[in-house]
């Protein structure tokens, strides 16, 4: 969960950016039409990093989207350009005691969990840096997008540190035992392009001059969620989540558990009504 910054010689300028917040200075987020809904990360002064009021102000955002069926899709983005998230803020950490730096990481990690545990999916568009505590954020959503010159990894050990806030946890369910091991031992930094072949994201497309090809992508991967029954799409998530922990029997009841609650739904009829019809569905999300 370290601060991608301290001391990197490829550390960016942050721009500041003017745009409209319903939270003081760090986070905003919207709700379309269409069912995507954006948290945009924009702590410019510190590249992102993860203290105490932007954590708090996450978990905010997440606590108030959570229950509002308009949200199809959450994509997690940076308005700071060159940065997705550049972890923990270090500066901040110094200033606490060893007992304040426990309870940090214990909220930290209870963000990440939230976000894992959102109820719809959620792509993290990766533009810029994701170092530390940045990539673990982006672990913690179901799907990720990358810009090819983007970095990544989990650096804690260069700090001093080890992860804290579940990369020990989610990047060998997502790569493997063996690479994550040599990941986090060397705390080696990949690019867009080397985390795409490792299967660390989804996909890693060229940079714009905009910085924000990630961004766009994202959007694009989203879009093709949108028309998918939402309350099967939902209960996918919970069933590949909750039975990747457990074995393949108890995974197949989870699954069975899962289809019976969607066997009732409208959204379950209207697709075997288009089907038969021969016409695209018309999915409500009931």
């Amino acid at each position: 969960m370290s601060s991608a910054f301290s001391g990197a010689q490829e550390t960016p300028q942050c721009l500041t950016l003017e745009v409209h917040e319903k939270f003081p200075c760090n986070v905003d987020w919207t709700v379309s039409l269409g069912g995507i809904t954006e948290i945009l990360m924009n702590r410019p002064r510190a590249c992102n990093a993860l203290g105490n009021v932007f954590v708090s102000e996450l978990l905010d955002a997440l606590a108030r989207l959570r229950e509002d069926q308009q949200v199809r899709v959450l994509l997690f983005r940076s308005g700071v350009k060159g940065v997705f998230c550049a972890g923990a803020d270090l500066k901040e950490r110094e200033q606490m005691s060893a007992l304040e730096v426990g309870v940090f990481v214990q909220r930290l990690r209870g963000l990440m969990n939230e976000i894992a545990a959102f109820p719809a999916p959620t792509i993290a568009a990766m533009d810029g840096f994701a170092l530390g505590g940045g990539l673990e954020l982006a672990l913690a959503c179901d799907l990720r997008v990358s810009a090819s010159t983007a970095v990544m990894g989990l650096i804690e050990t260069t700090r001093g540190l080890l992860p804290g806030a579940g990369g020990t946890q989610r990047l060998p369910r997502c790569l493997g035992v063996a690479l994550a091991k040599e990941l986090i031992f060397t705390g080696r930094r990949l690019t867009g392009m080397e985390a795409h072949a490792l299967g660390l994201v989804n996909h890693a497309v060229d940079q714009n001059e905009a910085g924000d090809a990630a961004y766009h992508r994202a959007r694009a991967l989203a879009q093709e969620i949108l028309p998918q029954a939402p309350i099967a799409v939902r209960l996918g998530k919970v069933a590949i989540d909750r039975g990747m922990e457990v074995d393949i029997a108890s995974g197949m009841a989870i699954e069975g558990m899962c289809y019976a609650q969607n066997i009732p739904t409208q959204d379950r009829l209207e697709g075997m009504a288009a089907f038969r019809e021969k016409r695209p569905p018309k999915f409500v999300g009931k």
